[in-house]
């Protein structure tokens, strides 16, 4: 078996079209189905089922399918490394981001490896939570970030930073007549929030702190990024909930961060790791990242000077 072969499977799988496959690869269609041919008769099974109507995975295709994007994902690490090497880098950090991570506290993270460690290079993958749970069992990272402390057997979730949560309100709204907006009167508002799927952890952060009232929320989008988030605030199409530092990240002159009434709401953010002994790099990346305080009192960055005259 070699990588041909995996690369022609991983494009026969995802595009399920052994045409687009093939123009994928920039290659004809009978090689790519020979290549198929000799992957199927070296396993001793069947992977795909093809009609002249469609093409479909086979069980045996659909786990092998878990297994072939890893290879690939190794061998890019690989390479990475000893690209790494050769720029003078002597050692490496693979480190997993999920749920939309607190801004101010990981530029401050960032900023401090590089000032004490800077011979350790620090790679950074953005990917959906399940994702990450996925990659820290597999070793293919090192330690990740996220809103969530549900990980599993053999993972370590630790919370590190605290980030209030706030109500990101258009300019002139009326809710603004409340230094702490009531969640009832929030909710008769509509709301985007953020995808359940590219935030898994936030979201869940955010519809517990919902569940607090009995009335429905009103979800007039789930959006994939709190950039877009912000945009429709400030348009006055919708209500937000994010943490402060992620609402003065996004520097939207018409969006103000209100606290929501009934006591301290926060968004937890967790550091998850494999359960085994960190490295001594590993470790040491892990006590700057408990030396990051979370700012205070600095979640008016969001204000406008409307809001402030």
């Amino acid at each position: 078996m070699e990588l041909r072969h995996l690369r022609c499977f991983l494009a026969v799988a995802e595009e399920l079209h052994f045409a687009r496959a093939a123009e994928r690869l920039h290659i004809e269609q009978s090689p790519l189905s020979r290549t198929i041919k000799e992957l199927e008769e070296y396993l001793g099974v069947q992977l795909f089922v093809r009609t002249t109507r469609s093409t479909r995975l086979t069980r045996a295709g659909r786990m092998f399918l878990e297994h072939v994007p890893r290879v690939f994902a190794s061998l890019q690490q690989a390479r990475d490394s000893v690209k790494a090497a050769a720029n003078g880098f002597h050692g490496q950090l693979r480190i997993a981001l999920s749920d939309g991570i607190t801004p101010t506290c990981f530029s401050a993270l960032l900023a401090l490896c590089r000032q004490e460690e800077p011979e350790i290079e620090i790679r950074l993958t953005e990917v959906p939570l399940s994702q990450q749970l996925k990659g820290l069992q597999e070793d293919l990272y090192d330690v990740g970030f996220a809103q969530l402390d549900e990980v599993g057997d053999g993972l370590l979730a630790e919370p590190i930073w605290h980030d209030p949560l706030m109500v990101a309100v258009p300019a002139r709204h009326p809710l603004l007549a409340h230094k702490r907006i009531p969640l009832d009167k929030m909710l008769r508002y509509p709301l985007a929030l953020c995808d359940v799927q590219a935030y898994e952890g936030h979201a869940r952060q955010i519809e517990r702190a919902l569940r607090q009232s009995s009335l429905e929320p009103l979800i007039v989008e789930r959006v994939t990024s709190f950039d877009l988030m912000m945009t429709l605030v400030s348009a006055g199409l919708a209500l937000g909930l994010a943490g402060a530092s992620q609402i003065a990240a996004s520097r939207e002159q018409s969006v103000v961060a209100r606290p929501l009434a009934g006591g301290s709401h926060m968004l937890t953010t967790y550091l998850l790791r494999a359960g085994s002994e960190p490295s001594d790099a590993l470790a040491r990346f892990i006590e700057r990242v408990f030396a990051i305080d979370p700012p205070r009192g600095k979640t008016s960055a969001a204000r406008t000077k409307s809001d402030s005259s």
